[in-house]
């Protein structure tokens, strides 16, 4: 029988004491070893080697000043070094880049919108506005580009993360861009790309609706239909570690042609019933035609709300799907078609209901949540941390990961 890979255990083992130490914000190694069921032996090990690399500091709880009679030892805590690291993010849309930096608690030291038409920019543009982006917002929390350990980019479509390759994006020209490599090159820092539905699920479950839950599915309306699986605290992805794209779940197959979700429920979908409205197609450059939209719902546009109806439907019955596949106890649902309200919500939650099994009604639940970009940059930034906090240190740094 083979036996697991020992570094990878390692690996697996500081991640889960550093995730445990930064969701705690301060404790004890016999609470470390309650709540990761790792041995106290282990946790000794990890935790004297994280010290030596100055990735988390000690400090004593309990008064020293009592009499030598009374004194009892002081319990040791555990805290993250908040400056052991400073990681960037970056949300790229089809209407602007959106930039984060953090410490290595995840806090937001400094943030920057950039709006531009990503999509009409070829790959060499797109770099520089990643470049000065990211330098004007590491500027702006005071630092140099020399400070920040890693770059992580966060885009729409399909992406294999191990190498960092963009197999297909809304955003992008072409197919199969090699864009880590590409902005590592340009910036001089290690740069991870990863879709931008796998970012939010990573903030969502650092700092939104699913904090105390490790289980759930999130799915992405904007652009593309981008899905985020999280189980047991980690991503879920797909061989050669691909990300997921609910878009492309079939509906319907015929002799004539197939159906998939995206030919209904994407935004492209949606805003192609009615693109005659200038208003409508100048909205759609800067990335505020769902916006647009529900003010043209709201006048009563019948060509939209039938539109909306039809794509809320259809991801009720594609998210009634995943509820069989996963059973998760959190459905989250984010980004920019969610500016559609009911008349997308209320066919949504009507459809999912009529499609789900009678064992899951009590499992699972949809949250919605309309966040914003910055909290897309965010994950990102999380992302880099994740692979910072499961990474080999020494005194110099993490090594380099192999792929």
């Amino acid at each position: 029988m083979k036996t697991a890979d020992p570094e990878l255990m390692r690996a697996i083992n500081r991640f889960h004491v550093l995730d445990t130490i930064r969701r705690s914000g301060s404790i004890s190694r016999v609470e470390i070893g309650e709540r990761t069921q790792l041995s106290a032996t282990t946790i000794s090990a990890i935790t004297a080697s994280l010290l030596d690399d100055s990735l988390i500091v000690t400090r004593h709880e309990g008064d020293l000043r009592r009499d030598n009679a009374n004194r009892g030892r002081p319990r040791v805590m555990l805290t993250l070094n908040a400056s052991a690291a400073r990681v960037v993010g970056a949300k790229i849309t089809s209407s602007g880049i959106f930039f984060v930096v953090t410490d290595f608690e995840g806090v937001v030291l400094a943030h920057l919108s950039v709006p531009v038409r990503v999509s009409a920019l070829p790959l060499d543009m797109l770099a520089d506005l990643v470049e000065d982006g990211v330098r004007r917002c590491v500027l702006d929390a005071g630092l140099g580009l020399a400070d920040v350990t890693t770059v992580a980019l966060a885009v729409p479509g399909i992406v294999e993360h191990g190498s960092g390759r963009v197999r297909s994006s809304t955003i992008l020209q072409g197919n199969d861009v090699p864009l880590a490599a590409f902005m590592s090159k340009r910036l001089g820092v290690a740069t991870i790309v990863e879709s931008d539905a796998n970012a939010i699920a990573k903030a969502q479950h650092w700092f939104g609706q699913a904090r105390q839950c490790d289980d759930f599915v999130l799915v992405s309306l904007e652009d593309s239909l981008g899905l985020g699986v999280m189980h047991d605290g980690q991503i879920f992805r797909g061989a050669r570690e691909l990300s997921l794209d609910l878009g492309h779940m079939m509906m319907g197959v015929s002799n004539a042609q197939s159906l998939r979700l995206a030919d209904i429920a994407s935004e492209k979908a949606i805003l192609d019933e009615e693109n005659a409205d200038l208003r409508l197609r100048e909205a759609m450059r800067v990335g505020r035609g769902m916006s647009h939209v529900r003010r043209l719902l709201e006048e009563g546009n019948d060509g939209f709300a039938a539109a909306a109806s039809r794509a809320g439907e259809a991801l009720g019955i594609a998210i009634a799907n995943l509820a069989g596949l996963f059973a998760p106890p959190l459905v989250i649902l984010v980004g920019s078609s969610l500016a559609l309200g009911r008349d997308l919500i209320e066919p949504l939650q009507a459809s999912f209901e009529r499609a789900l099994t009678e064992p899951l009604r009590a499992v699972t639940n949809i949250v919605i949540d309309e966040i914003g970009d910055e909290a897309w940059a965010r994950g990102a930034a999380a992302v880099a941390l994740s692979e910072l906090y499961g990474a080999p240190w020494s005194t110099t740094g993490p090594a380099a990961r192999i792929t």
